[in-house]
């Protein structure tokens, strides 16, 4: 069995140990050793980050080809109509490959989000709205260019959801951490109606083993 740590990255984290310029690192928030990143989040982005000491887990978790479902949450500028969207269901050609088909939808903004630090920048004359996107790719800065590919940029991205783990109970710079396995996480095709939990606002202090 392996060791799973389950950290809800804070923005301008890197997803490694080692900060770099302006960016902070992991090693601020998890005192623990021989842990991996299992499906790097980028420094702008925010939620859930997988970590583990397991290398055949990892890489379960982090490549498309085992299609592990992520789901995020995008605010984006403006709001999309549904022959936007479809495009996005459709599978849509980004600049270097053809991102495959998501589930996606208009959702509220997500109860219990915390606000992010620092906040995004809004344009007084155009709305934002919220978008939820599940996919089990994860390539470079995919769902910012899927939704930047139908007119919509992303203002600001959070990971919600890998499998069945979710951000539920854990602020931003919280952890906690199980020993498990693939079992853990539920197929794609058990995720396809369920609800994402909302995130804790309650402080419960940043190491929580």
């Amino acid at each position: 069995m392996a060791r799973i740590v389950v950290f809800n990255k804070p923005y301008g984290v890197l997803s490694q140990f080692t900060p770099e310029g302006k960016w902070r690192a992991l090693a601020e928030f998890i005192p623990l050793k021989d842990v991996y990143v299992a499906g790097r989040l980028d420094a702008d982005s925010e939620g859930l980050l997988l970590l583990t000491d397991d290398g055949q887990l990892q890489a379960r978790i982090a490549e498309p080809k085992h299609k592990l479902e992520k789901t995020y949450w995008a605010q984006v500028e403006g709001i999309p109509d549904e022959a936007a969207l479809d495009r996005l269901r459709a599978g849509i050609a980004l600049s270097d490959y053809v991102a495959k088909p998501a589930k996606v939808r208009l959702i509220d903004a997500p109860d219990g989000l915390w606000e992010r630090d620092p906040p995004i920048r809004y344009r007084a004359a155009i709305p934002t709205s919220w978008l939820e996107i599940r996919i089990s790719e994860g390539k470079n800065r995919q769902v910012r260019k899927m939704t930047a590919a139908i007119g919509y940029p992303t203002l600001r991205l959070v990971r919600a959801a890998i499998g069945r783990l979710d951000l539920a109970g854990l602020a931003p710079g919280e952890w906690r951490q199980f020993v498990g396995g693939l079992a853990d996480l539920a197929p794609p095709a058990a995720l396809a109606q369920r609800p994402v939990a909302p995130p804790s606002r309650k402080k419960t202090g940043k190491y929580t083993p």
